[in-house]
């Protein structure tokens, strides 16, 4: 029975990843044959898709009352993505970290970290108030962030009027049927339903699979949440960075690190917070958000100290606090 439901967590990483992948393919070909800026969709339909995973997990988490998978899978994902991701790819290649991700994502990722804590520690849980406060702060920085990167764009604009560059066509042969069948309105809705089931489905998967496998080894929930299920969440955005590092292409690699930890706190927790109170306990799920909090603290020192880049001293210091951090998780 173990070996069954290992093999179901697997799959359910597998739905997640594929079905996140069909999710944003599908829902940005609809909102491109609706005229909407395909900067828009990035901001918002792809930053969604990317979080899928998270959102499904801890959604599905919180309606069948394991609130510590719920939260341990926000808070843990930012763990990972900050100590594990960027300090593993800082390894490889040092990263740039942009003005804008310095003087403004940063910043905003710290208050995030920082209103999870306070709001967790106020009732010793995320309520259903907390979840739309933290929608609420979310709704403002994407109309900010929406509104600024327009200004930016058209101000590029006028400096210069290149047009798009074609990207190169598919060579195989179910890659040009793929791309056919994207011209068609009926094709992207199907993609975008299917995507969303498999999200669904995945997330389902994994959190009965990672709730049977705690209790078979008697391991916590909130160790699985913050272990298995946060890193295997995790797992798009360790490939794509370890991909683009080993290619010397860095540049966005710690803006979509800072990005996705704010869309986590932001609008996973909140979400997930709506459908049930997520526990914050003194020594438990506290102690975790305040080791993300800390994970941001420790971004924003290494970017300073490093004069916006982050080295391979950089990467091996952060490698060593995940490695210390998951000691503490099982031996305390």
């Amino acid at each position: 029975m173990l070996y069954l439901w290992i093999f179901l967590v697997i799959l359910g990483f597998a739905f997640l990843i594929k079905g996140a992948d069909w999710f944003v393919d599908g829902a940005a070909g609809i909102a491109g044959k609706c005229k909407i800026s395909p900067l828009v969709i990035g901001l918002t339909v792809v930053a969604f898709g990317t979080s899928a995973p998270e959102l499904a997990v801890s959604v599905t988490s919180a309606i069948g009352h394991s609130t510590d998978i719920s939260i341990g899978n926000v808070v843990g994902s930012n763990i990972t993505n900050i100590f594990l991701i960027l300090g593993f790819t800082a390894l490889i290649h040092p990263l740039p970290v942009r003005k804008n991700s310095l003087t403004a994502d940063i910043p905003v990722l710290l208050l995030a970290s920082a209103l999870l804590v306070g709001l967790g520690a106020w009732n010793c849980a995320l309520e259903w108030w907390d979840g739309l406060i933290l929608l609420a702060v979310f709704t403002g920085y994407m109309a900010l962030l929406i509104r600024t990167t327009l200004r930016e764009r058209n101000e590029a604009q006028t400096i210069n009027e290149g047009g798009m560059s074609e990207t190169e066509p598919p060579k195989t042969a179910l890659g040009r049927w793929f791309a056919r069948m994207e011209e068609k309105t009926w094709f992207l809705i199907l993609l975008t339903l299917v995507g969303l089931g498999l999200v669904v489905g995945g997330g389902t998967l994994l959190v009965d699979g990672a709730k049977y496998i705690a209790s078979y080894f008697g391991v916590t929930e909130r160790i699985i949440g913050l272990t298995v299920v946060a890193i295997g969440t995790s797992l798009p955005e360790l490939v794509t960075s370890v991909m683009a590092a080993s290619k010397g292409e860095t540049d966005i690699a710690v803006g979509n690190v800072i990005g996705s930890n704010i869309f986590n706190i932001f609008f996973v927790a909140g979400i997930a917070s709506l459908f049930y109170p997520l526990t914050f306990t003194l020594a438990g799920n506290l102690v975790d958000a305040l080791v993300a909090l800390g994970a941001a603290v420790v971004l924003l020192l290494c970017a300073l100290l490093g004069r916006r880049k982050l080295g391979r001293a950089s990467g091996a210091a952060m490698l060593l606090l995940f490695i210390g951090y998951y000691v503490y998780l099982f031996l305390a």
